[in-house]
Parts: C-alpha cells; structure tokens; sequence
C-alpha cells in the first residue's frame, strides 16, 4: 500500500513540475518580441498550442491556470508587464478576454486527437486558437465599447502571425505529440 501512495506522490510531483515548466515557458513566451507585420508578435499562443498538444487537456489547464495565476498575484509573466502594470490590475485591462482564452484554446488542443493528415490538423488547431479571439473580441468590446472598430482592433493586425505560428504548429505536431511520453 505504501508503494502505491508513493507512485501516486511521485505523479503529483511529475505533474507540478511540468506544469510549472510550461507556465515558466509561456512567461518567457510572452516576453520575446518578433518583428513581423503589422505588428510585433510573441510566440505566446504557440506555446499554449504546444502545451496543449503536449500536456493533454488536463495538465494543459493546470498549467494555464498556474501561468494566470502568477500573473494575477503580481509575478510579471504576461506579455506587457511589468511595464504597463502587474497583479489583478493588468489581468482586468483589455488583455483579459485573450488570456481567458488560452483555457479554451488549451482544452481544444489537447482534447483533439491528430493523425497525419495536415489539413484536419491545421483547422483542428485553427478552432482551438480562435477561443483566444473570440473571448479577447468579447472582453475588449465590453471594456472599451462596441461602437468602436472591435475586429479592427483587437483581432487583425494578429492574423497573419497566427497563421504562421499555427503553421508551425501543424507541420511539427508529430513532434510536439512527443512530450505525452516524458509525462
């Protein structure tokens, strides 16, 4: 019997840290800057997609939950910290809806099963990442008004980043399912 809490302990630990790992990997994510038009992109939502392909749906979750909570408390992991604020503050700024996101873009990613077929793979991480706009849009039209131009705004100048790191994302799936065997 000691055997079997022991392993279960074991788990625990394996779980925590890799969900720490990949809440590290997605604050320093969040951090890099890539020249790219029309807008600077951060390879953020790849790494959730990463994560979620990765980790499967319910250590994916975790580690996201563990990522906003960081950020919630005041650690700077989110991508415009610490310079535009931290903590609970910066989280309920026009950025909130987008970071909600990545719990739905995350459990879809991870909640899908992937063969080798590119083209189901590529729309199957297409639905996973509009989760992020979609609630990003939501949240920011509620804060900032829906009389402004909201897709203008908060979802195009992102899209052709999007595709790229979705691209990526589709062609490397076969190695990204990989980190299920270290879990």
């Amino acid at each position: 019997m000691e055997f079997v809490k022991s392993l279960k302990q074991t788990k625990i630990i394996k779980y925590l840290f890799f969900a720490l790992m990949g809440s590290i990997i997605l604050a320093i994510s969040s951090k890099l800057k890539i020249p790219f038009y029309p807008v600077p992109m951060t390879m953020q939502t790849l790494v959730v997609l990463v994560i979620g392909v990765g980790f499967g749906w319910k250590l994916g979750v975790a580690t996201i939950a563990l990522y906003l909570f960081e950020g919630i408390i005041g650690l700077p992991v989110f991508s415009g910290t610490p310079e535009k604020g931290v903590g609970l503050i910066y989280f309920t700024g026009p950025t909130m809806g987008y970071l909600l996101g990545f719990i739905g873009t995350v459990y879809c990613a991870g909640k899908f099963t992937y063969d080798n077929n590119l083209i189901k793979t590529f729309l199957k991480l297409s639905f996973a990442t509009s989760f992020i706009y979609i609630l990003g849009v939501t949240w920011l039209g509620s804060l900032i008004g829906w009389d402004k131009q909201i897709f203008q705004l908060g979802v195009q100048p992102f899209l052709l980043a999007e595709l790229f790191k979705i691209l990526i994302a589709t062609f490397a799936i076969n190695q990204i399912k990989k980190i299920k065997n270290f879990i």
